[in-house]
């Protein structure tokens, strides 16, 4: 055998080891002992081996077998191989290679427990065997024994550090586990070391999205892409990010180019139905789900974001039916009972909603939608104490933009004289409900500071006490000038544990300038003894189901008008076409008082709406200045308003509100009727 014949030998004999095919490996170093008996790496290699002189049945099949075997995997036959690999393991139980199809094969037939049980024996066999260490990690993961997963992986890569797939699959198994920034390192390792390899760039852009960095996320994306343009998972993916961004148009493009790869994708069908609810294309967006239910009838999702749309539409019914297919087909789908408390409460079914949330809970405990939506049943039901902890949530939901202080002082939890900073976080109409808490959080410390909306900062500082300092929501506030830190909405975790707790401001905690209302009454051109009706009809909260708050200027004006009233704008924004097309069309006057601005002049619109006599105007930032202030107002309100009205018939924070509430969802029938009969003595 001359020298290079010996070198290639020795290869071969490795790559067999590599393999688990020990018995061929030592067939093959005692081959090469024959001709050269001195050749101290084939002696070595036969020692670690166990070599020496062996039976048929410790050298192995014969390579033919395993041929056939590998011939039949490859065909799909996969029970064929199964039944004869254990045959032959019996007649060659320390064949790594045949405990390996075995594994293999079990596997591809979604039998995990013998699959993990065959790579068991594999690693027991030749525990310096990384492929098997490797493969035993892939079946523990299907079993979600995540942890051992992670240590036959970590065996794997310790003896073969540059193995790409077993790095790739641990940072699997750690994006599962939750451990981002691990899995994140490991899918960058196995692309170090295999800079093509397609699916860690689209794992990476998985986990990376998880950790909502979209835009790297996208970016492993388009990497993966540019290595594989027919890669339907991934557009699939790469929609998501974009929607998750807001980009929905990006979303469905995307999602367009996966189902061009593979027509019968139904899981993008659904995730399109997603993005296309968010465009408010309903239809469409059922449409979608249909798709993805007739190519995949069990898709427990498919059914949950169907029931998401029609309940956006409205279709509560219909919604439900939809989450109880999926349950029928998923029980233990915590989205599902979810999205049905939210449908539920949407019914004004509030007890039956917060035992779809538990229900939801007991699957999945640290579900932060869940726990979030929850804590609107628990408030509506005056079940405040609950309600106010599970408000806590908010912090962790995608939609709650804020970022929470960054600070070393502790929060504070009801110390008392102490200095204390409260700090906004919400929407202006939230600071201005939670801000009726400044006057008790002020009596219980030494000095308050108030980060708020500079817009509020005015009207704040002729209503409270004159020695708290107020600052702008942007500024940066030394830490030296306070000891405790609150955000605006925790407060009522401390003061608002009971009804009788909103007593002492119902009645209204805010002050206006009156000098400058009485100026804006006197400037106010209308016919001598009409009543001024302030009018604002919706809002751009990001809220779940704003939408639904709003009603159509034409239709409120035409309630309104009559002989006795002439209507003033106190809607925020330029809404100057809107009340054009309402004189236009109806010949109705709304007036645009243009010496206040009703969006950054907060302390002027709550001199206008005392210069009105009588408000209107659906849930948004008006009703809580006009019920601050004191002023009667006449709140409309949705089917299913927020937990600060209740069922809809009384107003707890306010005493000054009138709500209407709709009868059906989407109809302001009934409260335009009320508004046009005046039966609630408006005017």
């Amino acid at each position: 055998m001359a020298k290079v014949s010996v070198e290639q030998a020795l290869a071969k004999a490795k790559s067999h080891i590599k393999k688990g095919e020990l018995a061929e490996a030592q067939t093959l170093y005692a081959t090469i002992l024959q001709a050269f008996p001195n050749n101290k790496k084939a002696q070595q290699a036969l020692a670690t081996l166990g070599g020496g002189q062996q039976s048929a049945a410790e050298q192995g099949p014969p390579q033919a077998v395993i041929d056939q075997l590998i011939s039949l995997y490859n065909q799909g036959k996969l029970a064929v191989v199964v039944e004869q690999a254990k045959e032959l393991t019996e007649q060659y139980p320390t064949s790594c290679v045949l405990w390996n199809i075995l594994g293999v094969a079990n596997k591809g037939l979604n039998k995990i427990d013998e699959a993990t049980n065959a790579f068991r024996k594999v690693t027991q066999l030749n525990p310096n065997y990384a492929d098997g260490y490797s493969n035993l990690g892939v079946a523990l993961g299907d079993q979600d024994q995540l942890d051992e997963a992670i240590r036959a992986y970590e065996k794997a890569i310790n003896l073969q550090p540059n193995f790409h797939e077993a790095h790739n699959n641990m940072g699997t198994v750690l994006r599962r586990k939750g451990q981002l920034e691990q899995a994140i390192n490991s899918y960058k390792k196995a692309i170090s070391i295999k800079p093509n390899y397609i699916e860690a760039h689209n794992n990476l852009g998985v986990a990376l999205a998880k950790k909502n960095n979209l835009r790297e996320a996208i970016a492993s994306y388009q990497q993966a892409l540019s290595l594989k343009p027919d890669y339907a998972e991934v557009y699939s993916n790469m929609g998501i990010a974009f929607k998750d961004q807001g980009k929905l148009e990006e979303a469905i493009e995307a999602y367009n180019k996966a189902l061009t790869i593979k027509p019968d994708y139904a899981e993008v069908y659904s995730n399109m139905g997603i993005a296309l609810k968010d465009q408010g294309k309903l239809e469409e967006a059922i449409e979608a789900h249909n798709k993805a239910l007739a190519i995949k009838p069990d898709s427990a999702e498919a059914y949950s974001n169907m029931g998401n749309a029609l309940q956006e539409q409205g279709q509560l019914e219909g919604a439900i039916e939809a989450y109880n297919k999926a349950l029928t087909i998923k029980p233990d789908y915590a989205n599902a009972y979810s999205n049905m408390g939210n449908a539920l409460k949407d019914q004004g079914k509030l007890e039956e909603a917060i035992e779809a949330y538990n229900k939801a809970l007991a699957i999945k405990p640290d579900y932060v939608e869940a726990h979030h939506n929850m804590s609107f049943a628990c408030l509506s039901v005056k079940n405040f104490e609950q309600g106010f902890e599970k408000h806590e949530w908010r912090w962790k939901t995608k939609q709650f933009k804020t970022q929470y202080l960054k600070t070393k002082k502790p929060t504070w939890s009801g110390e008392t004289r102490q200095r204390v900073l409260v700090w906004a976080e919400q929407g202006i109409g939230d600071e201005i409900m939670f801000s009726s808490i400044i006057p008790e959080i002020y009596a219980t410390s030494s000095k308050v500071l108030v980060k708020c909306d500079k817009r509020l900062i005015p009207l704040f500082e002729r209503s409270f006490s004159d020695d708290i300092t107020y600052y702008s929501r942007d500024a940066n506030v030394s830490e030296d000038e306070y000891d405790f830190h609150i955000p605006m909405g925790s407060l009522p975790l401390t003061f608002r544990k009971s009804l009788d707790s909103f007593k002492n401001s119902a009645s209204g905690f805010l002050k206006c300038d009156m000098a400058r209302a009485e100026r804006i009454k006197g400037q106010l051109s209308h016919e001598p003894g009409k009543k001024l009706v302030g009018i604002s009809w919706k809002t751009k909260s990001l809220l779940r189901n704003s939408s639904t708050r709003n009603i159509n200027l034409a239709d409120l004006a035409r309630a309104l008008d009559n002989s006795k009233t002439q209507l003033v704008c106190l809607q925020y924004g330029d809404v100057s076409d809107e009340i054009s097309a309402v004189k236009r069309d109806f010949g109705i006057d709304v007036i645009q008082f243009d010496k206040v601005d009703n969006k950054y002049d907060i302390d002027g619109l709550a001199s206008l709406i005392l210069a009105c006599d009588q408000i209107v105007s659906t849930t948004n930032v008006t009703v809580h200045l006009a019920g601050a202030l004191g002023v009667k107002v006449t709140a409309l309100l949705p089917f299913a308003p927020r937990w600060i009205w209740g069922d809809g018939s009384e107003s707890f924070l306010y005493e000054s509100v009138i709500p209407i509430k709709q009868k059906y969802h989407h109809n302001w029938n009934n409260v335009l009727a009320s508004l046009r009969s005046n039966s609630y003595n408006l005017f």
